[in-house]
């Protein structure tokens, strides 16, 4: 690892930097000084109290963009290559591969996370820390479920059709809008299935008769007759 470092002009002179209490500067030399090749360092928290700087300092850095703090505790320093350029003969690759692999490099030269890699090592249950922003399978939702979308009646209609069952499609949606698409206390995620549970009442509830039916339709008993036989002569 090279003995020598260099600071950019451009950064150590600009506001944000300057901005910032002597203190918290003094430390971003500190840390850049000790940094490997690649502007890693794994021991952040052991300079801080060696130079007297307190949690602030460090937390402000990281604030203000000037480190990037990993959960394993290595900070990199974010613009470790604007300020320095070390030739092959004497670099040394930094050991921390698996947090370099979290960034990428911007045009600009300056390190910045790569949210892509991000987000693959979260789904291997894997949990970044970023400053106070926490990165795992907790907070990130890697399979987003689509909202629920009311289906239109023709929608309802055509299904029905395939199955070939005796569902109402105007009734059925005129039902669940009544209620808010709402299946008990929970909100509907499949209207294809509400659709298979009313064909599947449908088979197993009995046949109502059909009251529209007329005088000739319908199945009277002899009693029945005779009373309304009885009726149109004017006995009853």
């Amino acid at each position: 690892m090279a003995e020598r470092r260099m600071f950019a002009k451009t950064i150590i002179d600009s506001d944000a930097f300057l901005d910032m209490p002597l203190s918290t500067q003094a430390l971003y030399f500190h840390l850049s000084m000790r940094a490997d090749d690649d502007g890693f360092i794994n021991n952040p928290k052991k300079i801080q109290r060696m130079v007297g700087a307190s949690d602030d300092d460090l937390k402000l850095l990281a604030a203000k963009n000037f480190i990037i703090p990993f959960d394993s505790g290595i900070v990199v320093i974010k613009h470790w290559k604007i300020h320095n350029y070390i030739q092959s003969d004497r670099y040394k690759p930094t050991v921390y591969v698996e947090e370099k692999a979290m960034l990428e490099v911007k045009p600009n030269s300056a390190y910045r996370l790569d949210t892509e890699c991000i987000q693959d090592v979260s789904k291997t249950d894997t949990q970044v820390r970023l400053g106070k922003v926490r990165l795992g399978k907790d907070s990130i939702e890697v399979e987003k479920r689509a909202a629920f979308t009311p289906p239109a009646i023709d929608d309802v209609a055509n299904y029905c059709r395939e199955r070939n069952n005796n569902v109402d499609a105007q009734r059925f949606i005129d039902f669940y809008a009544s209620k808010g698409w709402m299946i008990g206390k929970n909100k509907m995620k499949d209207w294809k299935a509400a659709v298979r549970t009313w064909e599947q009442r449908d088979k197993t509830e009995p046949a109502k008769p059909n009251k529209a039916l007329d005088y000739n339709q319908r199945q009277y008993t002899e009693s029945d007759i005779t009373a309304i036989e009885r009726k149109k002569l004017g006995l009853i």
